[in-house]
């Protein structure tokens, strides 16, 4: 379970500056508490010595202890892998290098490439730097240890792995770093000892080099600082430790703490996008002049029952600044249709108003778009069709929603017509098959598109990505429209969507909206293609038969996004629903619903092949002419749990 994740702890250990026993006892320390939790522990930039040691460097008494104290770490490091710093002695030179112990013995040195010698650093007075390709040097009671800049360790565990590049400092903060090297030729986890001492605005930026670099990279990145224990004599370090995946920042320290940061970075996302990402391996040949060696290094993970790293049950859905991030998700839809009213020059907009969630969402963009284009409400033409299923709740919600909004508001109740269709086909109004529900839906559809001919406009498409990737349309029916501006937006952001914009918009001129969006949002989610129950209350509920668009959504995602296993993603729901404290799935409906989800999403591709056009406003889409090119045809068995 989780061998696709990789357990990092960042530790900043209290420094006794200049001696190695104390250094060495405080590394212990850390070791053995993360022993068992912990596959792989990262310590700060010369974290045997301390950085500012400064001329105490040449001392041979603490370069010959920096030897011994080593080897007494390197007794601790049993089942877990760990990385020091320490300066080296190599060929008449001293070099500040990055030690990786495992398994009792060192398993291999990075010298630092890069030595700053500006403002407030002077390391050019003790260390060297530069290229230096692998060998295999002897040192202490230590021989045949791989020492390079140009190495990549294979950590081998079971039947999998994980490639790990190490970097110093200085090393991150140049034009060409030696971790983006190491990521272009392999590593999938770049570390870096590093010894940054603050000054205003330097943690901001510190932070956002971190980010784009294991954004660029496409790879996790574990960045382990110096701390507060150093000496103040002319400057102060905070321990500013942070963990990344592909750009987003899993974990960080706060400054002047001594908390052991420790998360769990994915290694089949960064595998994923690796692979999409084409630039990615183009950017290789552009920086071949050098060979990287790569190390294999046998270590013992353990085994992960649970995860750091916080699994929300609605990817989604923002986790933070929802109104901010609300907005520019309906900004995108709102541009999207200016541009398309423009093009077309159209006279009006249709739009089928039902009172839930998905209309209500279409209304809200074509309302917006019309108002910024300085057009006339009543170019909004919204439809509302009611018929066998049709409650009063949802009718009345619908009107109301219209009138708030200033359309030109039509009725056209489909009942009659239905009936007749029912009559020239041969089908009984008493039963409620397939039949039944989708002739409503193709009514519905037909009226959209002949009043858009008549009053020379087009039909807005309110189906949501969801519903797309579940098949959960009409066939030309609910399923077909002239631009679908929900088209990549997945339920459950729907749902968010139209509670915070709604009440924005309730709060910037459309007085009454916040009552009517309220109710839409408690309205259970519904075709309202089956007659309600005897009390007027809705009997049809979608997600008693597709099951919970929370689960779905969790799938599609990790589906579509990072081409997960449906294992990977079975497990990773579980995870998140333990964190949960809004959805209570037991594993029996996960998997349910799992199974269900793959069999829905693979037979279903053939609606989607001739899907209508709509703006893209997420990282995840299903349009046949952008994200997703599928044949129908797949067969789904291998991926049924």
């Amino acid at each position: 379970m989780f061998e696709s994740f990789i357990r990092v702890a960042a530790a900043t250990p209290r420094v006794h500056i200049g001696n190695i026993s104390e250094n060495v006892s405080e590394i212990i320390e850390i070791i053995e508490a993360q022993r068992g939790k912990t596959d792989l522990l990262v310590t700060p930039e010369l974290s045997l010595t301390g950085y500012t040691c400064a001329d105490l460097f040449t001392n041979r008494n603490l370069i010959n202890n920096c030897i011994e104290g080593l080897g007494k770490i390197a007794e601790h490091t049993e089942g877990i892998a760990v990385l020091v710093g320490m300066p080296l002695e190599y060929r008449g030179e001293l070099l500040n290098c990055a030690v990786l112990l495992n398994n009792k013995k060192v398993s291999g040195i990075v010298p630092k490439t890069y030595i700053p010698n500006y403002g407030e650093f002077y390391e050019k007075r003790w260390f060297s730097g530069g290229r230096r390709d692998l060998e295999y040097i002897n040192f202490g009671k230590f021989s045949d240890i791989p020492f390079g800049n140009n190495v990549i360790f294979n950590l081998t565990y079971n039947d999998k792995s994980v490639k790990l590049g190490v970097e110093i400092c200085e090393d991150a903060w140049t034009p060409v770093s030696p971790g983006r090297l190491l990521a272009l030729n392999g590593a999938e986890i770049i570390v870096n000892l590093s010894a940054s001492n603050e000054v205003i605005g330097k943690e901001s930026y510190r932070r956002n080099l971190v980010k784009m670099t294991s954004s660029e990279c496409l790879c996790g990145y574990v960045y382990v600082s110096a701390g507060r224990h150093e000496s103040t004599q002319d400057l102060v370090f905070g321990g500013h430790n942070i963990i990344c995946e592909n750009g987003k920042i899993l974990g960080e320290t706060k400054l002047f703490t001594e908390e052991v940061l420790v998360n769990d970075i994915n290694l089949t996302k960064i595998r994923h996008d690796r692979i999409a990402n084409k630039s990615f391996s183009d950017c290789r040949n552009t920086f071949a002049d050098r060979k990287y060696e790569e190390i294999k290094v046998p270590v013992s993970f353990m085994k992960k029952t649970d995860l750091y790293s916080h699994v929300s049950m609605t990817p989604f859905v923002p986790n933070n600044n929802l109104l901010e991030r609300s907005l520019s998700i309906f900004n995108m839809q709102v541009a999207g249709l200016m541009r398309r009213i423009e093009t077309t020059r159209c006279k009006c907009i249709v739009v089928g108003v039902s009172g839930g969630l998905d209309s209500t969402l279409a209304l809200l963009v074509s309302a917006a778009a019309v108002k910024r284009l300085n057009l006339s409400p009543k170019m909004v033409v919204g439809i509302t069709m009611p018929g066998f299923g049709t409650t009063k709740r949802t009718k009345n919600n619908s009107t109301q929603l219209m009138k708030i909004l200033g359309c030109d508001i039509r009725e056209i109740n489909i009942v009659d017509s239905v009936r007749q269709h029912f009559k020239d086909i041969g089908q009984k109004e008493s039963d409620h098959d397939i039949t039944y529900e989708n002739c409503q839906a193709r009514e519905r559809t037909q009226i959209l598109m002949d009043v858009s001919n008549k009053e020379g406009g087009f039909v807005i498409g309110t189906g949501d990505l969801s519903e797309l990737a579940l098949g959960w349309c009409t066939y030309n029916g609910d399923h077909m429209s002239m631009y679908g501006v929900n088209a990549s937006i997945p339920k459950t952001l729907v749902r968010t969507l139209v509670d915070y914009v709604g009440h924005y918009m309730a709060d910037n001129g459309f007085d009454g909206l916040n009552k009517v969006i309220e109710d839409i949002i408690l309205t259970p989610v519904s075709p309202e293609l089956l007659p309600p129950n005897p009390d007027g209350t809705i009997a049809q509920k979608t997600e008693d038969t597709v099951g919970s668009y929370i689960l779905h959504d969790f799938y599609l995602y990790y589906t579509l996004r990072f081409g997960m296993t449906p294992e990977e993603i079975y497990d990773l729901c579980r995870v998140a629903v333990k964190n949960s404290k809004e959805y209570n799935f037991n594993d029996e409906e996960i998997k349910k619903w799992l199974n269900v989800f793959y069999t829905r999403f693979f037979r279903q591709q053939f609606k989607r092949d001739c899907m209508p056009d709509g703006v893209k406003v997420g990282t995840v889409s299903v349009s046949p002419r952008g994200d997703l090119r599928m044949p129908s045809e797949v067969e789904m068995e291998e991926y049924l749990i």
